[in-house]
This record gives structure tokens, C-alpha cells and sequence, in this order.
């Protein structure tokens, strides 16, 4: 079987009859545990290994690009993606964001011609103990927990026919778990993010999830309408996932988001939040490091195949307040005199004026719904990124500094940047695990927030 770089360098060869190849393996692994019933149902490892073959040709009028994927190819496999990218480009038409590929400016990869490493079940190790401690205590106080954790070890392989090369592994853990009670009439969500479990610590899930459902031993009647809201960083972190993702400079320019100013042109420069608010995505974050580069399969209006391999530095879209940067590719930043801005996969809020972590906010708040987390958020309006969404497992009334009961669910509408106006309060910033979005954006620090008149729009019977 082909070693991982070997199967880029291989696919450059037989690409060597277009105009320019990048290619990009990606090999993952996999392990997980589950339950239900606070009872362990299964477990496993899985291992993939992707081959995506991008290639170019000179067209009249510019530069035609192709891309087709292929997993576990052999040799042969990887001739043939070549093949059949070679015959894509046959009818391909030249590419609007035609620029010239990244050359390597350095010395070379050390570690280019080194095997992905491997995770397995050892990896769940460090959770035996404490998960069985957890399962033990929540049996005997009739408590059921549904869960999983799964540790996840990816590396990426980037080569071009310029000489470029570019590895990178990432590592991810999480952990997810919900208990029921009282005929699963009451429900608490607990999640956790991290690179490894090596010093996670479980008495904080206990101790979320046992007063989460104590709270809702209480039910008080709130009425849908615009309330203080007390968002976990979870719950607020799943919104700034869905603005950053909308951050299109090119969207913006053609007056297709909240991002476009009147009369032309985009909003950057302009102030959004009173509180100063500094959204970063940093490759070098010490906490939540990512890929230094650029590496897509396909273009898009926030992204190029032409800027694979490009280094993407630490970005601030938002600057105490201020929108300063929105993703824009190379050819973009060209034409329309723009910063080129490469968002890397790690994102990070900070309040400077934040202090204390979520039960410090929730102590100097006098009256609010606490969030626990979002679910469903889907956009309505991107020229105003009106998106709807649902509360789950856990509402809680705050009064006075205080917990006093349970609301319903509800149904909210609201826009992750009219929000950004809102902020009245914030904690300090910590790793979280976004409920709605985790599946996508796992390397995400976010503080706890009070946003005022948060828009809970209809009662949702979910618990």
C-alpha cells in the first residue's frame, strides 16, 4: 500500500502533461465510544485516506481548472483520477479566479515523507475511570445518560507541480452526553472539546448535568418575546460559527449579504459591536492551533484552488468592534483592491472587558434566560443573517444572580451580527463545544454572554 505522500507525488507524475496539479491527501483516524441508557452500546476505530487531484490547463481566454476525488487509490487508481481529471478539463472554461499557483518559498517539508499517525482506542483510556464513576452515580440516583466521545487524528498531505509540499495533523477530541430524569421529563446537555482526553476532568459534566435537571424541578411560564439572554460559550459560539462563515468579501461586493454597505461596496471599517469584541482565527493560537495553509478542494466565493498552499496568517474580522477583514482569495484581493484573507480552521471571541467564567456572569446578572445550547439554526436572510434556531435541554430563569426554575424551549430568530450591538456582559474566553456546528468547527473559543432583548420568537415542545 502507498504511503500518503507517496500517493501525492505520485499523482504530480502523472500529471505532469497538464499545465499545473495540486494534490491533496487527506488520511484519518478514527476511534469512538458510545451509550445510551448509561449503558456502553458500541465502539470502533476507522481509518480513510482521500486522494483530491486538482489540475489546470491553459484555455483561450485563461486557465481551466478541474478537481475529482478518489479514496484508498492504488497506483493504478491514482493514474486513472489523473485520467479523468485530464478528460474534465477537456471541456472545462477558464476559471474566473485564475492566478498564478504558490510557489515554496521554503526549504522544504521535514516531515513531509512521514506516515499519518494513528489513533485507537487507547486514546479513550483517560474517560474509563471517570465515566464509570459517572455511570455508577447516575444509576443509583435513576439518571440516564446518552453520550459518546470519539478522538480523531487527521493529516494532510498538500503538494503542487510548483514544488510546493505542506503536511499537517490535527488532532480532536470530544465529548458529548445528555441526561434524563424523572421519565426523561427533564433533560441536560454537557459537552467538551479538546485536542486529547489526557487531563480531561468529568466532575464539572456531573455536576452541570445533576443541576440542570435539579433546575428544571421548577417550571415557570415565560412568554415568547424579546428577553435578556445568558448565552453558555457553546450556545454563542454555534452563532459565531454561522457569522464567520458568512464573512464573503465577494458576497459583500455584489450586495449579496449583511456585509454589503449601501450604495456599493462592503462594511469593513465599520464599528458592529460597543463592547470591544476581537473575533481572531490564528493557525499559531496556542489552545486551538490549526493548519498554517491553505488547502480546498473546490472554489468558492470565500475560497481558490489557485491559493492552495498559500500561508494564512492570524486574521482579526472583528477588531474590538470593528469589522476589519472578510475571507477574500487572492485573485478577489486583485481585482477589487482588497486584503487577501484566509481563514484558518480555528476561531476565538475575546471581550476585553470580560471577566469570570459563566457562573460569574450569571452571579452579577439580575434577570435573563440562561441558554444552554442551540440547535437547528438555519439562515432565513442573508442580507441580514436573520437565522432561526431552537433552544434545547435546558432554559433557565435567572433572577437576582440566581437560578430560580425552567422555562420551556423556544424558537428564536436572530442575527449573529445584530447581536454583536447587544453584548451587555461577557466572561472570559475558554475552548468550548458548539452544540449545533461542532460536527464542522471543532477548534472554537468562545466566552460566556448577556445579550439583550434576544428575540425567543415561539414556545418549541422540545426538551
Amino acid at each position: 500500500m502507498m504511503r500518503p505522500h507517496e500517493m501525492a507525488e505520485r499523482a504530480l507524475q502523472a500529471a505532469s502533461g497538464l499545465d499545473g496539479a495540486v494534490a491533496i491527501v487527506t488520511a484519518r483516524s478514527r476511534t469512538d465510544v458510545r451509550w445510551a441508557r448509561t449503558t456502553l452500546t458500541t465502539n470502533g476505530e476507522t481509518r480513510q485516506v482521500d486522494l483530491t487531484v486538482i489540475g489546470f490547463r491553459r484555455v483561450s481566454g485563461g486557465v481551466a481548472t478541474a478537481t475529482l476525488s478518489r479514496s484508498h487509490p492504488d497506483a493504478q487508481g491514482v493514474q486513472d483520477l489523473v485520467a479523468a481529471v485530464s478528460m474534465a478539463l477537456d471541456s472545462a472554461t477558464p476559471a474566473e479566479d485564475a492566478t498564478p499557483l504558490i510557489v515554496d518559498e521554503a526549504e522544504g517539508v521535514l516531515d513531509w515523507d512521514q506516515s499519518a499517525p494513528l489513533t485507537s482506542s487507547a486514546a479513550l483510556s483517560p474517560l474509563t475511570e471517570p465515566l464509570g464513576a459517572l455511570f455508577r452515580s447516575c444509576v443509583a440516583d435513576g439518571v440516564e445518560l446518552f453520550g459518546y466521545a470519539e478522538h480523531d487524528l487527521t493529516t494532510t498531505w498538500l503538494a503542487s507541480s510548483t514544488g510546493l509540499r505542506r503536511r499537517h495533523v490535527q488532532p480532536s477530541s470530544r465529548l458529548e452526553m445528555t441526561a434524563k430524569s424523572h421519565g426523561r421529563s427533564r433533560s441536560a446537555w454537557w459537552g467538551l472539546a479538546a485536542d486529547d482526553f489526557d487531563d480531561v476532568d468529568l466532575t464539572p459534566a456531573e455536576r452541570d448535568l445533576r443541576r440542570g435537571l435539579d433546575w428544571q424541578s421548577r417550571r415557570i411560564d415565560i412568554r415568547p418575546g424579546r428577553h435578556r439572554a445568558l448565552l453558555t460559550p457553546g450556545a454563542f459560539g454555534d452563532l459565531m460559527v454561522d457569522l464567520w462563515w458568512s464573512m464573503s468579501a465577494r458576497e459583500a461586493l455584489e450586495g449579496r449579504s449583511v456585509f454589503s454597505a449601501p450604495g456599493g461596496g462592503t462594511r469593513v471599517g465599520e464599528r458592529l459591536a460597543e463592547r470591544a469584541l476581537t473575533l481572531r482565527s490564528d493557525p499559531h493560537d496556542p489552545e486551538i492551533p490549526a493548519a498554517a495553509f491553505v488547502a480546498t478542494a473546490a472554489s468558492s466565493d470565500m475560497s481558490s484552488v489557485f491559493d492552495n498552499g498559500m500561508r494564512s496568517d492570524a486574521v482579526d474580522w472583528l477588531d474590538r468592534g470593528t469589522l476589519t477583514h472578510l475571507h477574500c482569495p487572492r485573485w478577489l484581493a486583485q481585482r477589487d483592491g482588497m486584503p487577501f484573507a484566509a481563514g484558518s480552521d480555528t476561531l476565538r471571541m475575546e471581550d476585553a472587558a470580560g471577566t469570570g467564567e459563566l457562573d460569574d456572569v450569571l452571579t452579577r446578572t439580575q434577570d435573563a434566560l440562561l441558554v444552554t445550547c442551540v440547535w437547528y439554526t438555519r439562515l432565513v436572510d442573508p442580507q441580514t443573517l436573520l437565522l432561526t434556531g431552537l433552544t434545547r435541554d435546558g432554559v433557565y430563569v435567572v433572577r437576582d444572580g440566581e437560578v430560580i426554575g425552567a422555562a420551556s424551549n423556544f424558537r428564536f430568530n436572530e442575527s449573529p451580527v445584530g447581536i454583536l450591538g447587544r453584548v451587555s456582559d461577557a466572561g472570559v474566553t475558554q475552548r468550548t463545544q458548539p452544540r449545533e456546528m461542532g460536527d464542522y468547527a471543532a477548534r472554537v473559543a468562545m466566552p460566556a454572554v448577556v445579550i439583550e432583548d434576544f428575540h425567543f420568537s415561539t414556545i418549541s415542545d422540545a426538551l
